[in-house]
C-alpha cells in the first residue's frame, strides 16, 4: 500500500468504502471524529482525509461545512459513492424474526419504507459500522443492523435483505482533503472550484456578488449559508462552481465577488468526478 487516508467511523463505515473506491491503493485509517480525521491529515500522519459532505436523500452533513474553512486542508478530489444499505443479522438469523434495526439516524431515515413494511423498529446508534459491530457482539436473532455490505463482511454478519434504501439513486458525495492544493491539473470531465466567503455589510451585497457569475456564464452548483462566531448577524457562504480560477470567465466572476466580500477563501480546485453528471 502507498500512503494512508483517514476517515471518520469504524471499519466498514461508508467513508471506509469511499476510501476503498477512490484510493484503493492506500491504507484506510478509522478515526473517532471528523476532527480527528482532519488532524491526522493536517499533522502528516495521513496523506488525506475522506469527508462526507452530502447525501442525495438526506441532504448535507452540517458539521463538515463548519470544519472545512479552518481545517488547514484543501479539497483535492471529490468522489460520489453509491450507498447500498443491507439489513445485517447474526449468523442464522431470519428476516421474519427481526424486531429492531440499529443504525445511524441518517441511514434509518433512508430506509423508512422498508422498516415500516416489515414492522421493524428503528433504533438510533452512534454510527453505521458500529451498529454492525454491536449486532455481531450481541448475537441476538431478533436484532439487526443497517450498514454497508463491507460492514457485513468485516463483522461476519448475514445479509437478511440487500439494497433496501428507499431511493434507487441514493448517493453520498465525499471530499478528499489534503495539505497541498494543486491548481495545475485539468480534469477530463471538467473542473470544480470550492470557496467560502462573507459579504460586506452593504445593501443587496449577496445579490450583487452573485451577479458576476451569471453575467460571465459561470455555473454555480452550490450556495449554502451558515452562521459563524455564534451570532445571528455573521453569515458565511459555502459555494461551488464549475470551472478553474485560471479560466477567463471565472477570473472575472471572482474579481466581482471580491469587490463585495470581506473574506474570500478558495478551499479547493479539483477535477469533477465523472459520476457528478449522473446526479
Amino acid at each position: 500500500m502507498t500512503g494512508r487516508i483517514a476517515f471518520q467511523g469504524e471499519p466498514g463505515a461508508y467513508s471506509h468504502e469511499a476510501c476503498r473506491t477512490a484510493r484503493p491503493d492506500m491504507e484506510a485509517v478509522p478515526c473517532r471524529t471528523f476532527e480527528d480525521a482532519i488532524e491526522m491529515a493536517r499533522a502528516g500522519e495521513a496523506d488525506y482525509a475522506m469527508l462526507p459532505v452530502e447525501n442525495s436523500t438526506y441532504g448535507r452533513v452540517a458539521d463538515i461545512h463548519q470544519l472545512l474553512p479552518d481545517s488547514g486542508l484543501h479539497i483535492v478530489d471529490e468522489s460520489f459513492v453509491r450507498v447500498h444499505i443491507n439489513l445485517l443479522g447474526a449468523r442464522g438469523a431470519a428476516l421474519e424474526a427481526i424486531t429492531s434495526a440499529y443504525s445511524h439516524p441518517v441511514l434509518l431515515g433512508q430506509c423508512r419504507g422498508f422498516l415500516r413494511a416489515h414492522g421493524i423498529e428503528p433504533v438510533i446508534w452512534a454510527d453505521t459500522a458500529g451498529s454492525a459491530q454491536h449486532i455481531a457482539a450481541e448475537g441476538r436473532a431478533d436484532h439487526a443492523a443497517l450498514a454497508s455490505p463491507l460492514a457485513g463482511e468485516i463483522y461476519g454478519l448475514d445479509a437478511l435483505a440487500e439494497h433496501i434504501e428507499d431511493h434507487a439513486n441514493n448517493t453520498t458525495r465525499f471530499l478528499i482533503m489534503g495539505r497541498e492544493m494543486d491548481i495545475t491539473r485539468r480534469g477530463e470531465h471538467g473542473m470544480m472550484t470550492s470557496f467560502v466567503f462573507r459579504v460586506r455589510n452593504i445593501p443587496a451585497a449577496l445579490y450583487k456578488a452573485m451577479g458576476g457569475f451569471a453575467t460571465n456564464g459561470v455555473n454555480m452548483t452550490k450556495l449554502e449559508s451558515y452562521m459563524v462566531d455564534g451570532t445571528f448577524t455573521a453569515t458565511q457562504f459555502f459555494a461551488e462552481i464549475e470551472g478553474h480560477p485560471d479560466d477567463h470567465n471565472v477570473q472575472l466572476a471572482l474579481e466581482e465577488l471580491r469587490y463585495f466580500t470581506s473574506r474570500l477563501t478558495i478551499l479547493g480546485v479539483y477535477p469533477a468526478d465523472p459520476r457528478r453528471h449522473e446526479h
